[in-house]
């Protein structure tokens, strides 16, 4: 191939929608595309793939090229994105996807099977090694999305589509957030780059490395929840908020370290909250990211729920500090801030209650000349037993709790226990994985 056709081909595929998405989304003149000129039939191959730095991280990204066949999936393309996440492994960097395609070149029959399974197994290979995020920009329908959906995180854009019907019934974002599917929703097409870019930031390039550190920033002195007054300014990442109330996570800094959060609500945690804080927790065990549990709640919905809460913090490794807020009963005290959770420490606040049963039961089993009162005085009474002797102080005490600190002392104190486990190391035992 001639120097001019080389040029023309070259700013023919940087003139695609595709190679606009990848300009974008990496530092400016720092992106490096692999096997730009590899063929999938007449044309070239229906996606961009390459590598790059995102505020000076190394990352590799695809977006597939709808400008070209609407981005069909084919062997050409499943060796390109086959070879992306191979390189990943080797190097260590994340990989972020941006999925546009129409579905798969059919006409190539079991060979379109074949390169379906290659990239689906090149995912799950790097899975836990380098953090995995989708971006879905437009449509991603049937096998496509099988593969979008195997990443950590996903972020969908308001006018795209993914589902495995390939109809593109229950496809749109809003459904795939209620679902806990997507993460995070983004308004458009830039949004959803910048909101990548983001979500990056907040995760390490590998599991043998740490999230990227920042400068300590004072936090907002107007934000609202707890969580928001302890973090760094302007640094909180909700992820999922749209799938179950019952439960909060998110993505922080506090003292320019990244943490992950967990909030429980006061609320029975239900099955999809539940499955919310366990994906949680297996990512930032996974890339060894800190994660601070917030715990105000009654307990678990049911005993499938209890257990997947349980076995994902009695499995993680990661540093794990549990701040009770409010109430923390039975079960849920257990599973997230007492010996079931392997807390490294556990806080409370001056008014936070620890009960082994609902404390209106605590109080009839453990002081009934308290509660023979009128039916309508056993609430303040409940209360006031439940203040006295299954108070803060209490927990502290009988050592189900390290230390009671007041909220405006609890931001400092959260910085010097996360300094304090950063070295932290934990050896397991030899085992492919847990089966719960």
């Amino acid at each position: 191939m001639s120097i001019e056709k080389i040029t023309q081909a070259k700013a023919e595929i940087e003139a695609s929608s595709a190679y606009k998405v990848l300009d974008k989304f990496f530092d400016e003149g720092s992106f490096c595309e692999i096997d730009a000129f590899a063929k999938s039939g007449d044309s070239y191959a229906e996606v961009v793939a390459g590598f790059g730095t995102v505020e000076g991280q190394p990352a590799y990204a695809f977006a597939q090229n709808s400008d070209i066949c609407g981005g069909a999936m084919s062997k050409a393309q499943a060796a390109k994105l086959s070879k992306l996440y191979d390189l990943a492994l080797k190097t260590g960097a994340p990989v972020v996807g941006f999925y546009d395609s129409i579905g798969g070149r059919l006409s190539q029959g079991n060979e379109l099977l074949k390169g379906y399974g290659d990239v689906l197994s090149a995912a799950a290979k790097i899975s836990g090694v380098v953090p995995q995020i989708s971006v879905i920009l437009g449509t991603c329908l049937g096998t496509g999305a099988l593969n979008a959906v195997s990443a950590d995180f996903v972020i969908m854009s308001k006018k795209a589509s993914l589902s495995l019907d390939t109809t593109g019934k229950d496809s749109d974002a809003e459904y795939n957030a209620s679902k806990g599917i997507s993460a995070v929703t983004a308004n458009d097409t830039d949004d959803a780059i910048q909101k990548a870019k983001e979500l990056l930031l907040y995760m390490p390039s590998n599991n043998l490395s740490m999230a990227p550190a920042t400068f300590e920033e004072e936090p907002d002195p107007n934000g609202g929840c707890l969580g928001c007054q302890l973090a760094d300014a302007q640094s909180i990442m909700k992820i999922r908020p749209n799938y179950s109330k019952t439960s909060a996570t998110a993505f922080a800094r506090i003292g320019g370290q990244v943490v992950g959060y967990v909030v429980t609500k006061g609320e029975e945690i239900d099955c999809c909250g539940a499955d919310k804080i366990a994906k949680m927790v297996r990512f930032c065990d996974a890339f060894s990211i800190p994660v601070i549990s917030f715990v105000n709640g009654k307990g678990f919905s049911s005993i499938k729920t209890a257990a997947k809460v349980t076995s994902a913090y009695a499995e993680a490794t990661t540093a794990k500090i549990s701040v009770i807020t409010g109430t923390a009963v039975g079960a849920l005290y257990i599973a997230m801030a007492g010996s079931g959770a392997n807390t490294d420490l556990t806080v409370a606040l001056p008014d936070a209650v620890v009960s082994p049963i609902n404390p209106m039961a605590a109080a009839f089993i453990m002081a009934p000349d308290k509660m023979n009162v009128p039916v309508k005085e056993q609430e303040k009474a409940a209360d006031e037993f439940a203040k006295s002797e299954l108070s803060a102080f209490k927990a502290a005490e009988n050592g189900f709790v390290e230390d009671v600190v007041p909220v405006e002392a609890l931001r400092a104190r959260l910085i010097a226990m996360l300094d304090m486990l950063s070295s932290k190391r934990v050896p397991t035992l030899a085992k492919k994985h847990s089966t719960i």
